[in-house]
């Protein structure tokens, strides 16, 4: 009978490749194209709002009544808008202030819709009374809810964050308590009570991790409804001020100057549907990715 083979060892230093993880990316980025599409999108976007210092030609505050509504081209490659600022500087500002709030909105919500979702969830005592705010708040339209949130708050981008936090805390804190329902019945938890374990740790051990892949999905479509809904309330001025480069607030600026300068609501508007395509995208494919009854690898 014949020996085995002599394994050699691989030299110190030298790390060797992992061919099947290469080969599970590969397959992830063909079957769920939806991710490296979106996430390139978001990717360029996000460093375009980085290096606004940089790529912006001029000051987006600028004004040149001298150089109003020229066309594209020359030093203003989008053209200029009616008070003579560059447009494209402006774009390129805005997407930093839309991308931020969007963020951070996105960030707020997960963390208390998550926090409310779980508390309703797990200790029914307190369900009733949770989810009947909850039900109140969702009432109300969220654009009309956040417009009078805003009338009262004044107009700040920080403002617009909270504002927007509240109107989708709402939506995340029901599907977190449905997916906590469903769990707190699951023989794993009832394991976990039988032995005596806390509740907190039973929360934040036992459940939490299994809420993960729909909070996570949640928040990408958070972050793209954050980012229209900051251009909606800019664009009927309720969001940030006039003079701070936003989306919404050069979309508001042009509708005077549609027929005339048409590339003032062009280049802003074609920004703002690629950002909330490239979310969307990454949410989908983010959805496929982690929901084990879509996966076919």
């Amino acid at each position: 009978m014949s020996s085995p083979p002599p394994v050699i060892a691989a030299p110190a230093g030298v790390i060797r490749p992992r061919p099947a993880f290469t080969r599970q990316l590969k397959r992830i980025a063909a079957r769920y194209k939806g991710v490296p599409i979106g996430g390139s999108l978001l990717l360029i976007l996000v460093l375009i709002a980085l290096a606004a210092p940089i790529i912006a030609p001029h000051d987006p505050q600028a004004l040149n009544p001298a150089g109003r509504l020229q066309p594209p081209g020359g030093p203003h490659p989008f053209g200029t808008d009616n008070f003579g600022r560059d447009v494209f500087s402006r774009a390129v500002w805005g997407a930093r202030l839309s991308l931020e709030v969007g963020f951070l909105v996105a960030l707020c919500t997960v963390v208390a819709g998550t926090i409310i979702g779980l508390t309703a969830g797990y200790f029914r005592r307190l369900d009733t009374v949770i989810m009947r705010i909850m039900d109140s708040m969702m009432a109300f339209p969220g654009i009309v809810l956040a417009i009078g949130l805003m009338a009262a708050l004044g107009p700040s981008k920080y403002n617009v964050v909270l504002a927007l936090t509240v109107v989708d805390t709402p939506r995340l804190a029901r599907l977190v308590r449905s997916v906590v329902l469903t769990l707190r019945e699951m023989q794993f938890v009832e394991a976990a009570v039988a032995l005596g374990v806390s509740n907190l740790r039973i929360v934040a051990v036992h459940i939490l991790p299994n809420c993960l892949s729909p909070i996570i999905v949640q928040g990408t479509f958070i972050f793209a409804s954050a980012v229209l809904g900051e251009a909606s309330l800019s664009f009927l001025g309720a969001g940030t001020p006039p003079y701070i480069p936003s989306w919404g607030n050069m979309l508001a600026e042009a509708r005077g100057y549609l027929r005339d300068a048409p590339w003032m609501m062009l280049f802003p508007g074609l920004a703002l549907t690629l950002a909330v395509l490239a979310l969307n995208l990454l949410g989908d494919g983010v959805r496929d990715l982690l929901d084990p009854r879509l996966r076919n690898l």
